[in-house]
Formats: structure tokens, C-alpha cells, sequence
């Protein structure tokens, strides 16, 4: 991991930015963990207690465009105390065109305009393709991520595309809890593996997102094999999530890594 730049936001909150191989990333770290990781920091900065992490999960449409609902949600992750860090997914931002899935997103977006059903092997070539290059990236960050003095386990995930979630947290037993987006496209395989997820679970659901299929999000609820899940269901559109299912969301957070931090 190779970082590229660093400021510090008026909240007192360290956004440095990185580069892990090809990969381009961004680590928001709380000032009570990152006095010791800026370069900028005095160096009379009292020691800072690490900061448990949460993965910043997002759609596929790069960092640049993602990044002001990515720092909005770093911000107030960083002030109950968790650092947050994300990376570019393949094939987007300005990582090389993925020829595969940009055919797929092209016969995605055909059969949307004609108002045609989305047929499971459109949503096979765009999904599972994404999921098994993401998720082992996603893994090699959180390896990087979690050699730094200022970062600390217990790790939770948050975010959508929610096929790469699922698999993130049924093969990587650093992901103490996670809350996941429903209103992407699930392959029938991720139903397989939803049933692999035993962590705490909160997942969001806009009842009436125009690209989603409820009831598709609504079964792999049901798949889920953790014994404590909990679906928070709201009116709106994809983009209209209600400012308090935001925070019942981090007041999940709050409770499970904290939670788990305090039985290290």
C-alpha cells in the first residue's frame, strides 16, 4: 500500500488517499486514531487509540463520482469513532474497461429501455464476474489496511454492490458485521452463498427503487443463515433513504464492533 495524498477536512477527519498495485483507494481515519498517521501531525501529538474499520461498499460508477456520498459517510462514521476506507472497483473509475461486463451492462441497459425482463444470464455476466475479481481485492486491502497502527479490528462492511458483500462476508471471518444496500441485481448463486453469512446483519431496502426487484431482495433476506438480521424497509426511491434508517444503521455499527472490540 502506497499512499498519494493526504488532507485533513474541517472536521478534524484524515482522508489520505492510495494506491494498492493498480488499485486506487481512499482511507478516512477519525482525529482521535490518525494525531500519529499524518505527516502534518506535531510531533507532540499525544498517542491515539486505533480505530476499529468499516468497508465502504458502492455501485460501479468510480470513486470520482461516488466520492461525495462516500465522504459523507466517512464524516459520520469517523465521528463514532471508526476509520472507513473504500477502493475502485474493476473495470470502473480509471481503471481499464472490463469488455465482459461493459457487454453486459450494454444488454442490461437494452433490455431496460425495450422493458424486458432482465434474464438470469444478463445478471450472471454483470454480477459474478465483478464479485470474484472484487472480493479478493476487497481482501487484500483489508490484509494492508490492517498493518497500520492506527486501524484495529473488529472490521464491519457497508455498502452495496450487495452480491459482493454477501460473498465478502461469508469467506472473510475478519467481517465482525455488516449492513448491506439492497437494489442491485443478485445471481441465483449468491443465494447459495447468502446462506454461508452467520454475522449480524442490517439491511436497507427502498421499497419502491425502480431498479430493483423487491421481492428477489426480499429472498435473500430470507437466506440469509445469520441468526440476527434485521430489514429495515423504507418508502422511496433508490437514492430517497431516510436520514433515520442512516442512523439506525451506524447505531448498528456502534453496538457490534464496539461490542466485539471490547472481547479482544
Amino acid at each position: 500500500m502506497r499512499f498519494t495524498s493526504e488532507q485533513r477536512l474541517d472536521d478534524g477527519v484524515l482522508e489520505r488517499e492510495f494506491t494498492l498495485g493498480e488499485i486506487p483507494g481512499i482511507l478516512w481515519t477519525p482525529e482521535s486514531a490518525s494525531a500519529s498517521a499524518s505527516t502534518s501531525a506535531s510531533a507532540s501529538a499525544s498517542p491515539s487509540a486505533p480505530a476499529p474499520l468499516i468497508l465502504l461498499g458502492h455501485p460501479p460508477l468510480g470513486l470520482r463520482k461516488m466520492y461525495p456520498r462516500l465522504v459523507a459517510r466517512a464524516r459520520q462514521s469517523a465521528a463514532d469513532g471508526f476509520a472507513t476506507a473504500t477502493i475502485e472497483l474493476p473495470g470502473s473509475g480509471d481503471r481499464p474497461r472490463w469488455a465482459a461486463v461493459e457487454q453486459a451492462r450494454a444488454d442490461l441497459r437494452r433490455a431496460m429501455q425495450a422493458g424486458e425482463p432482465v434474464g438470469d444470464e444478463i445478471v450472471d455476466a454483470l454480477i459474478l464476474p465483478l464479485v470474484d475479481k472484487a472480493v479478493p481485492e476487497w481482501r487484500a486491502a483489508l490484509d494492508a489496511l490492517l498493518t497500520l497502527p492506527e486501524i484495529c479490528g473488529p472490521v464491519g462492511y457497508s455498502g452495496g454492490v450487495i452480491s459482493i458483500g454477501v460473498r465478502l462476508a461469508a469467506v472473510d471471518p475478519r467481517i465482525a458485521a455488516a449492513v448491506l444496500f439492497a437494489g442491485s441485481f443478485v445471481p441465483r448463486a449468491v443465494f447459495e452463498e447468502a446462506r454461508q453469512v452467520t454475522v449480524p446483519l442490517h439491511v436497507l431496502l427502498q421499497w419502491d427503487d425502480e431498479g430493483n426487484d423487491r421481492q428477489a431482495a426480499l429472498d435473500l433476506f430470507d437466506a440469509f443463515g445469520s441468526e440476527e438480521k434485521t430489514l429495515h424497509a423504507n418508502m422511496g426511491g433508490h437514492t430517497g433513504v431516510p436520514q433515520f434508517a442512516g442512523d439506525a444503521a451506524a447505531q448498528f455499527f456502534t453496538r457490534h464492533l464496539n461490542a466485539a472490540g471490547s472481547t479482544r
